[in-house]
């Protein structure tokens, strides 16, 4: 499908897009490009595919909820910079 110099131009007027005049050319080339490939896609037979959403196949993996034992809170609590042995302390923000 070939795109004139003025389509290109409105394209450019639409996508609110200065076109230097020198550029015009090489997007009609490139947009009559694409238009061309998209017929091409036409011409294949897509009867039997199925469509998608995605290229691949996507699917939940979920683990079994296991109990594990957790951090002692002692474990935790010997890795921060200042503790009153129960919780962290931190500098107050307001």
């Amino acid at each position: 499908m070939k795109i004139t110099k003025e389509e290109v131009k409105q394209i450019a007027t639409l996508a609110r897009l200065k076109l230097p005049e020198e550029k015009v050319e090489i997007y009609q080339k490139q947009f009559s490009a694409i238009l061309d490939y998209m017929e091409k896609l036409k011409e294949i037979d897509t009867k039997e595919v199925n469509p998608l959403y995605s290229p691949a196949e996507l699917k939940n993996v979920f683990r079994e909820d296991e109990v594990k034992k957790d951090l002692d809170r002692e474990e935790i609590l010997k890795n921060a910079p200042k503790t009153d042995g129960e919780f962290f302390i931190v500098p107050k923000i307001i």
